[in-house]
């Protein structure tokens, strides 16, 4: 069974008729390090799940600074909420930070699916919702912890990314600049 398909098959239960007609709405494509599938401004048209790689989203501020919103690897899921349900253009970037495999379902084939499957429109607003709930964590996160508690919660949170993202990028997501987080990280990993 495909990646996508286990990921589904998490929270709702499709027949195999049903699991053919979701696979019929998907594209899968392959994408190079630092693509970039959608930029600021731009309306988000599609929700992206990764098979194999990273990807990021970010925003960047009127002095270039870069804040990382999240990151997804295997089996996750990423896209600019805002802009993919009002369909106004967004305000963040989606950027390929390891060659990746990405299946990509187009906000249109999404709402067809909603009409054709309904049991597809509970497992998205699983997802929406689990969004939501990491969204506030996160944001209570950066209002009430250290910046060493934010970095273990990414390091549980996200053990295989240590080594596969870029320190500053890392920096960025859990709020520090990047030169705070290497000596932060190099006296954590002393203890």
């Amino acid at each position: 069974m495909s990646l996508i398909l286990q990921n589904i098959a998490k929270h709702i239960k499709l027949s195999p008729e049903e699991e053919e007609n979701f696979l019929s709405k998907i594209q899968i494509r392959k994408f190079k390090a630092k693509s970039i599938l959608l930029n600021t401004g731009e309306i988000c048209v599609n929700s992206y799940f990764v098979n194999s790689g990273i990807l990021r989203s970010f925003n960047i501020n009127d002095n270039i600074v870069e804040y990382v919103l999240s990151f997804a690897s295997e089996g996750y899921w990423i896209g600019d909420m805002y802009s993919l349900i009002s369909q106004k253009p967004g305000n963040l970037f989606i950027e390929v930070l390891e060659d990746a495999e990405v299946v990509m379902l187009s906000k249109e084939n999404q709402e067809l699916l909603y009409t054709e499957t309904p049991k597809l429109e509970r497992f998205f607003r699983i997802l929406t919702e689990k969004s939501l709930v990491a969204n506030q964590e996160r944001l209570m996160d950066n209002l009430s912890l250290s910046a060493e508690e934010r970095f273990e919660k990414f390091r549980k949170k996200y053990p295989t990314l240590l080594q596969r993202v870029p320190q500053k990028q890392i920096a960025s997501y859990i709020g520090v600049t990047p030169e705070f987080f290497s000596k932060m990280k190099s006296k954590l990993l002393k203890r």
